[in-house]
């Protein structure tokens, strides 16, 4: 319910209609449902809003087969194998299929009464407002590599192009740069043609999860990305002494522009890092196992995305992890 409020403030067309979308469980889909049609009126009224909302599952063929610790596939008790969801990272395939234009996305459990929405209301616009500007400063770039594809690119829309390619943190090679031929509007072009996400992130205050870091890929070149602890080499010093001297924090508060510069939707399962796959420990009947997780939705699912960080306030994230959670101030009502 929640959830409705805060769509009505920063969410909305200019028609007054907000489209959400949330990811349940099949077995939980029904009460959602009966909920919603119950509550919806009643909040359509109060903000003068209308509520388009849909809901989707984790895909079955994105689940991933359990295997003993040895290494041996894993059966439950009446001798079946076991498969089991393969982790948020499985989501982007709902994500691809909504086909949006600006999504919002956060965690279910990050909300508040509505007596304390307006710092995340605000920031939520600034992040979305900053999405934009971005965006538009892309399709300029793209619009104008595009306009001198039948004549020799002049240098200049080039040298603007690398300007913001540069500024969105991507390493040019130097060769490449000092070039100015046909090989560089091409990388440019591959460049600029990304899904674009902003980023919010709060001081890290202990809280369990990852954050934002440098990161290297095999190839050599460093981006930016978010990086979950299970991702961090338990067995390296050099990793968890980086890991643990983070000062930002990552609370899954992103603007995502999922559209290209003629308004085409993005393939977003072409963006994925494959490689970044972890293995968790997990149990099922008293018994120990090991399970595959895909490449989580803003870690490897994300790798390849126009990544942007922006600072906001620890008022923005409020998570229940725990029931006790529920016991913090800013989950109280009024």
């Amino acid at each position: 319910e929640e959830h409705l409020v805060e769509a009505a403030a920063y969410a909305r067309d200019r028609g007054g209609r907000c489209r959400l979308h949330f990811t349940l469980s099949p077995q939980h889909r029904d009460g959602f449902r009966q909920l919603l049609e119950r509550i919806a009126p009643v909040y359509e009224r109060a903000h003068n809003a209308h509520f388009e909302v849909n809901f989707s599952a984790q895909k079955d063929s994105t689940d991933t087969i359990a295997v003993e610790i040895d290494g041996r596939p894993f059966r439950t008790i009446d001798g079946q194998l076991l498969f089991r969801p393969g982790g948020h990272g499985a989501l982007i395939q709902n994500l691809n299929d909504l086909h949006g234009d600006v999504v919002f996305i956060k965690n279910i459990d990050n909300v508040v009464p509505e007596h304390l929405k307006a710092d995340t209301i605000h920031w939520k616009q600034v992040l979305g407002g900053y999405l934009v500007m971005i965006q538009q400063r892309i399709f300029a770039q793209r619009a104008a590599l595009a306009a001198e594809e039948e004549a020799e690119t002049k240098r200049d829309v080039l040298d603007t192009a690398l300007r913001l390619v540069r500024e969105l943190h991507t390493d040019v090679p130097t060769a490449l740069a000092a070039s100015g031929g046909e090989a560089l509007r091409t990388f440019l072009i591959e460049q600029l043609d990304r899904p674009l996400r902003v980023c919010g992130m709060v001081r890290n205050t202990g809280e369990p999860g990852g954050g934002p870091f440098w990161v290297r890929d095999k190839r050599g070149h460093a981006s930016v990305q978010i990086v979950e602890s299970a991702q961090v080499d338990p067995n390296s010093r050099e990793q968890q002494a980086i890991f643990s001297a983070s000062t930002y924090f990552n609370p899954v508060d992103l603007v995502c522009g999922v559209r290209d510069w003629q308004g085409r939707p993005f393939d977003l399962t072409h963006y994925v890092d494959s490689d970044a796959v972890f293995i968790a420990r997990k149990s099922q009947d008293g018994r120990e196992l090991k399970a595959l997780e895909l490449p989580g939705l803003w870690n490897g699912a994300m790798a390849e995305w126009t990544t942007i960080f922006v600072e906001v306030p620890i008022t923005t994230f409020n998570p229940v992890k725990k029931v006790n959670d529920l016991l913090r101030s800013q989950h109280q009502p009024v």
